[in-house]
């Protein structure tokens, strides 16, 4: 990715993370560039309307014409209006939290997040990659879907590293614990990735692309209830693994 672009992304990810209007000489600090670099690009989306100054010497803050412009993309994002209703149903079937995931190369992406009113304590926002594939059963519904080969060089690549007592840190009986979850069509992460958390995936494929839906929450709520959430998670996979005609009209 060209500097350009890392910068000018840089430069809204250090707004919201401060959660204030910041002077130029904060931005080049907290980018780590230069203050003509800083000044440019300060410049440049100013007079675009996305950045304003709040007063003289105030600082800038960005305007909402970028949350304008990322509204009607998502407004008409042709793949999240087909599925965000179904991994809606699902949120309240289950009471849970529900993920949805992207596969790419070798790892999975945050594409949708929708929380519960009892949140799991994991913070996941859009865009994030996956934490660790071997360690979720996100990962899991990953590796069953590549063949034979595949598998094995992502998972030799892998740093299987213990994330807590319960992660699976030997090769065979990852593999061995994914052969048997494709078996039975959904996958299971019991406190492998953080404490206390269960989580269940499903996978379905869109246009040619695999996707990855999680249902999440403690281990207490999700095992007493862990059939119905593995049968909601399972149909909501099976309605949206369609054709895309099928699925668009």
């Amino acid at each position: 990715m060209s500097k350009i672009v890392n910068r000018t992304l840089d430069f809204f990810e250090a707004f919201a993370t401060a959660k204030r209007p910041l002077v130029l000489s904060e931005l080049m600090k907290v980018l780590g560039i230069p203050v003509s670099s800083a000044h440019d690009v300060l410049r440049a989306l100013e007079e675009r309307g996305y950045i304003y100054e709040v007063r003289p010497r105030g600082g800038y803050y960005p305007t909402a014409r970028l949350f304008d412009l990322a509204k009607v993309l998502v407004d008409n994002d042709p793949f999240l209006a087909r599925v965000q209703p179904v991994l809606e149903k699902l949120r309240d079937q289950a009471q849970e939290s529900v993920f949805l995931m992207k596969a790419g190369e070798g790892s999975l992406t945050y594409v949708s997040v929708i929380d519960a009113d009892s949140p799991l304590r994991l913070s996941v926002k859009v865009g994030e990659p996956l934490r660790a594939l071997h360690a979720t059963s996100a990962g899991k519904a990953y590796l069953a879907s590549l063949e034979p080969a595949e598998q094995d060089r992502i998972l030799a690549a892998l740093n299987l590293k213990a994330l807590t007592p319960q992660t699976l840190t030997s090769k065979a009986a990852l593999k061995k614990d994914v052969a048997a979850s494709e078996e039975r069509g959904w996958f299971l992460n019991r406190e492998e990735s953080v404490e206390d958390s269960l989580t269940v995936s499903a996978r379905f494929q869109w246009q040619g692309a695999i996707y990855v839906i999680t249902v999440a929450g403690s281990v207490k709520r999700m095992e007493r209830k862990i059939d119905n959430v593995v049968k909601w998670l399972k149909a909501a996979a099976a309605e949206l693994d369609q054709p895309v005609a099928a699925a668009l009209g």
